[in-house]
């Protein structure tokens, strides 16, 4: 059984003290212990990253570029390896764990361009004899929270941005599958990083709460629960800390009455039911505008939930894998338990399946839900599984109000033919990412990533010119020389007069 420490100074370190199992979902089997760090364990990491940050810092930006250039290369080189460690962690297809990996070497590759994206700000003779000019530099030591669900693209997210500004980063990934941001971090040192520029502590709350109260880490990026979010948020800003949270997710698809319906309907499937619905950006409400387009499209939804292809993650044509763990199963399950009881109409129920050969695995199929209403929970809270609700609207401006007045504010779509609708919603919709015929809006790397509402804590976004603004600060100089200086004392502040 594998034992996973932490990752400190460019080596592995054994833990001290508690451990948690890690389990392989679509078997149920333990497969590895994971220890969970103390705060001394914490600070340990800190200090070594603290040793190690201004010699990084003073490298220039080229050579801090040319380590993430080797890093895409060595990841390229072991996309193999790291996709069935990461299925065999977190469930997720290889297929979809290729695609994790992918989205997260796409900010590595937007962090690769740090010599141009870190490039302040000139004025030539702002005043007589006087020249302003701005520059960007690091904040010192940085740390990261991350989830199970993207335990590759989240990290990357996190350290590639801080790092290539010249931080030293604290990795704090999830404790359910610790083992591809282990090994990320084990790349990074053979791409040519300094030992302790990025640091690995595994662990739970304890660990959190290190990160959070230590006096030496200046900004923390946190993806996950919006209860948790709030809470990191709150408690690292009252200790001084830059901080940037990003919560949970009730994602919207309107369905007009003009939209392609087989194209409305593949987009649902995919986004709904993909990675077993353990994304922010999955769409779990679809809300049909008119009786006659909800009749149509649950009455298209209806078979091909039915026949969704539920297999272990080594699946070549499995449509998802397992969850989890077996406590996030019966979360899920409850949920679709909560929602019959609230009068919702559960047209498919997928809480009885089981994988033949992988009875003791965490599978649950698709379900789909008819008729549901805002008042229920199944509608204000997050699921975080293959559950899809239908909520049908009367009108276009019904639709755009449940989104509008839901909590959670992370992505919507909109599938219609209909371009001033599409624009009219594009410009209303107060929600962070909007998808027009397009059903999970997350942006490119190099525009940012963030939501609204109660689905983020903080003003800057992930990754994208938001990212290079949150990892670094800036200072701005105003330069006169002698030749320049006039005689006599100034008493009044400098103006453009």
């Amino acid at each position: 059984m594998r034992e996973i420490g932490h990752f400190i100074g460019g080596k592995h370190v054994k833990g001290a003290g508690r451990t948690s199992d890690v389990f392989q979902p679509m078997t149920g089997e333990v497969i590895g212990k994971v220890a969970l760090a103390t705060k001394a364990e914490v600070r340990a990491a800190v200090e070594n990253a603290k040793a190690a940050q201004p010699a990084w810092a003073a490298t220039n930006p080229q050579r801090r570029a040319r380590v993430m250039f080797k890093f895409l290369e060595l990841v390229a080189r072991d996309n193999e390896k790291l996709a069935e460690l990461l299925a065999r962690e977190h469930g997720k297809t290889i297929p979809d764990a290729k695609g994790d990996i992918q989205r997260g070497v796409e900010v590595v590759e937007f962090a690769c361009g740090i010599p141009h994206l870190m490039k302040g700000e000139y004025t030539e003779s702002a005043g007589a004899g006087i020249d302003l000019y701005s520059m960007r530099q690091p904040l010192g030591v940085v740390a990261g929270i991350t989830p199970f669900n993207f335990p590759a693209m989240i990290p990357m997210w996190k350290f590639a941005p801080a790092i290539a500004c010249g931080n030293a980063f604290i990795l704090k990934p999830s404790e359910r599958d610790p083992g591809v941001p282990m090994l990320l971090a084990e790349l990074m040192i053979e791409a040519g990083l300094p030992a302790g520029i990025l640091n690995v502590v595994n662990g739970d709350k304890e660990a959190v709460d290190g990160i959070l109260d230590d006096p030496d880490i200046r900004a923390i990026g946190f993806v996950g629960s919006t209860p948790i979010a709030e809470y990191i948020y709150t408690r690292g800003t009252a200790s001084g800390k830059r901080v940037q949270c990003f919560g949970g997710a009730k994602n919207h698809m309107i369905v007009m009455p003009d939209a392609d319906m087989d194209q409305v309907v593949d987009a649902l499937i995919g986004a709904g039911y993909g990675a077993a619905g353990e994304r922010c950006m999955a769409i779990s409400v679809a809300v049909p505008v008119g009786k006659k387009t909800a009749d149509e499209l649950v009455g298209r939804l209806i078979p091909r939930v039915e026949s969704l292809k539920i297999g272990p993650s080594t699946s070549a044509d499995a449509d998802f894998g397992p969850m989890i763990t077996k406590a996030h199963l019966e979360k899920v399950k409850n949920y679709v338990e909560i929602g019959v009881k609230e009068g919702a109409k559960l047209k498919v129920d997928g809480r009885g399946f089981k994988m033949q050969g992988y009875e003791n695995g965490f599978y649950m199929g698709g379900c789909l839900f008819d008729e549901v209403k805002p008042d229920m929970r199944i509608y204000k809270e997050e699921i975080f599984g293959p559950v899809l609700s239908v909520v049908r609207a009367k009108d276009y401006q019904e639709g755009l109000d449940l989104a509008n007045k839901h909590e959670y504010g992370n992505g919507v779509a909109i599938f219609t033919r209909d371009g001033d609708a599409a624009r009219d919603f594009a410009s209303r919709v107060e929600v962070g990412m909007v998808g027009i015929n397009f059903a999970i809006p997350v942006p490119l790397a190099y525009h940012t990533f963030g939501g609204w509402k109660k689905s983020v804590f903080g003003d800057l976004n992930q990754h994208g010119p938001d990212s290079v603004r949150f990892y670094t600060k800036t200072k701005t100089v105003t330069s006169r020389w002698p030749s320049g200086v006039k005689d006599g004392a100034e008493f009044t502040i400098p103006t453009m007069k």
